[in-house]
């Protein structure tokens, strides 16, 4: 009669050390079902579901397999598992995988033990743990002033409430002050092309729309408007056209000024960079102003610009918007057009802003993110983003610091000067 059994191998990690006790169950021809494997801080966990065929005896495999473990200075056992436990182990694959990601600027006990309780009240499995954010030093880094810090669960389960699960999720975030995303394990994750951005609030720290209304001494008049777009009194567009209405007589040069100061979000450069090296094309879909858009359009190699057009006669603003107004059904819209220009699935694409006016757009991507957003675009956005900077999108994709693809020292260090300021 056959056996299975599960060998769990730990200790300090060395080379070819899964290469010898591999060769030991070569030698008794002993298929591998299952393993998995790995290092934290140079000290290995190896794990092996093996079957010993009915023709062989499991006593000699685990008298040289011991010897072996003796020899290397690592620690071995052995547990049986009954062909009904792999039987139902195997029909666990059909179950819906998820990805669940831990952003800080530094991981704790306690975060960890708020999100994997968490994943316990709603019956979901942790299959791996993986860090994929560098080591974090001691001290601050010295380049950027920031920490950063990722650590990825992939879970196995159904998920019964996924609206109560968010609702908890955000609860955790809140308290504790760092961001979770959730999202399924599916190919798209893992083949996204296409990455659009809102601009103001979002690529950029500030609000080009103030900054105009105070180069032009209608500050107080412009944030009233603001303010009642927010209350839902009036919606984005009519809003638009009155506060742009208040910005008549202003010098065209102004605009230029402002764009020299705009500060880029941080993160911003690591995210582009990386962006365009593995190929992905990158969007602005912005109810700002198409001047700034591709302002940065020429800073950051972004490949489309859509946003709204001031009119300007004479070097003078006339207080008009020229052609459709870029509110957020017309995001939504732009989204797809560009995707479908691109022959990119929805599914493929990546949406992020701060708005309500986003909203559209975010839910219309395949993975949408409200990137240090309003507490009711937060709520209502799949993703959010709060904590750290731009670049820890690349997070949610999957990727690992190891894979940034920054080509140097003196790049890091142009990235530090400009996101002083765009220049």
């Amino acid at each position: 009669m056959r056996e299975l059994l599960l060998i769990n191998i730990t200790g300090p990690d060395k080379p070819g050390l899964t290469s010898k006790i591999t060769s030991i169950l070569s030698g008794y021809k002993i298929p591998i079902l299952d393993i998995g494997q790995a290092v934290i801080h140079n000290h290995l966990s190896l794990g092996m579901l093996v079957e010993v065929p009915k023709e062989s005896a499991s006593s000699p495999i685990l008298k040289d397999l011991l010897f072996c473990a003796h020899t290397l200075g690592i620690q071995i056992t052995f547990t049986p598992v009954s062909d009904r436990e792999y039987e139902q182990w195997v029909m666990e694959q059909g179950k819906h995988r998820y990805l669940l990601s831990l952003l800080a600027r530094r991981i704790t006990a306690e975060q960890l033990e708020r999100v994997s309780s968490l994943i316990a009240s709603h019956n979901l499995n942790i299959d791996t743990i993986n860090r994929l954010s560098g080591r974090i030093p001691l001290e601050n880094d010295q380049i950027t002033g920031h920490t950063k810090a990722c650590v990825e669960f992939s879970i196995r389960g159904t998920l019964q409430d996924e609206n109560g699960f968010r609702e908890q999720m955000l609860a955790i975030t809140d308290s504790l002050g760092i961001d979770i995303a959730f999202q399924e394990d599916n190919i798209f994750r893992r083949n996204r092309r296409l990455v659009v951005f809102d601009m103001d609030s979002t690529l950029i720290t500030s609000e080009v729309i103030d900054e105009l209304a105070l180069e032009a001494g209608v500050g107080p008049e412009v944030a009233a408007i603001t303010e009642q777009a927010m209350r839902g009194e009036i919606d984005f567009a009519e809003s638009l056209l009155k506060r742009v209405s208040l910005l008549e007589g202003l010098d065209e040069h102004i605009l230029e000024t402002i764009a020299k100061r705009l500060q880029l979000t941080e993160g911003a450069e690591t995210l582009f960079h990386n962006l365009h090296n593995l190929g992905f094309k990158t969007a602005v879909i912005s109810g700002g102003f198409s001047y700034f858009g591709h302002y940065l359009q020429k800073k950051l190699n972004i490949d489309y610009v859509y946003a709204n057009t001031l009119e300007i006669q004479e070097g003078r603003l006339t207080g008009k918007v020229l052609g459709q107004i870029v509110d957020g059904k017309r995001k939504a819209e732009l989204l797809e057009i560009i995707a479908k220009k691109e022959n990119i699935r929805l599914e493929q694409t990546i949406a992020v802003g701060d708005g309500a006016n986003d909203l559209p757009m975010l839910g219309k991507a395949g993975l949408g993110i409200a990137f240090r957003a309003k507490p009711i675009v937060r709520e209502s956005a799949k993703q959010a983003i709060s904590t750290l900077g731009l670049d820890a999108i690349l997070y949610l994709m999957g990727f690992r610091d190891r894979d940034d693809l920054s080509v140097s020292q003196h790049t890091l260090q142009d990235a530090q000067n400009l996101s002083g300021e765009v220049s």
